[in-house]
């Protein structure tokens, strides 16, 4: 058990650099998912809800109900909907953001600067992102009348929304994590 627990202490490094390659890949992936349309309605009900967001949007909340496109089917007017919106044109510059700073955290493997900036910026969008949380009520399951034995609605009950966003935690630590192994790495350097 010792060996075990020292090789664990050894590999902290590669550990961090782990959850860089973590960070990276979940940034691309998530963030080349919203050139898609599916991706690009999904996020409507965030960033309408949101007042750090709203403005890119055309429309206002929650106008965007009556066009929600179920994922996997393509309902014209509501593609319409979403163009007048502007929410495929915002998903697009919110996708390559996201890419940029997968992108940067990785680079924080060979580049402690870029590895603080990545890291900072991972948390700081986990912070946008768990704010949700506050403003978008889609992320708790609505009242749908169930009242055996008790109603189970409204907060604390995620919905799928509420889950997908809660999990931003783990990023934002993550972030915070390379950020502070990147700037350990750039003090030895003084």
């Amino acid at each position: 058990m010792k060996n075990f627990l020292k090789m664990l202490a050894r590999s902290q490094a590669n550990f961090v650099h782990l959850a860089r390659v973590a960070i990276f890949i979940v940034m691309v992936w998530i963030g080349g998912l919203k050139a898609f349309q599916y991706e690009a309605d999904g996020i409507v009900p965030f960033v309408a809800n949101s007042p750090l967001m709203s403005f890119f949007y055309t429309k206002k909340a929650p106008e965007y109900n009556q066009y929600k496109n179920p994922e996997g089917k393509t309902v014209q007017k509501n593609i319409d909907w979403h163009r007048a919106n502007g929410t495929y044109i915002f998903s697009y510059g919110l996708g390559a953001v996201i890419i940029i700073i997968g992108i940067i955290t990785l680079m924080g493997i060979w580049n402690a600067k870029l590895g603080v900036i990545g890291g900072l910026l991972t948390f700081g969008m986990s912070v946008v992102t768990l704010s949700f949380l506050i403003t978008t009520p889609e992320v708790y399951v609505p009242n749908l009348g169930g009242d055996f034995p008790t109603p189970q609605y409204g907060f604390p009950y995620l919905s799928g929304a509420g889950r997908l966003v809660i999990k931003d935690v783990i990023m934002m630590a993550a972030g915070l994590i390379c950020a502070s192994d990147s700037a350990r790495r750039l003090l030895k350097r003084y």
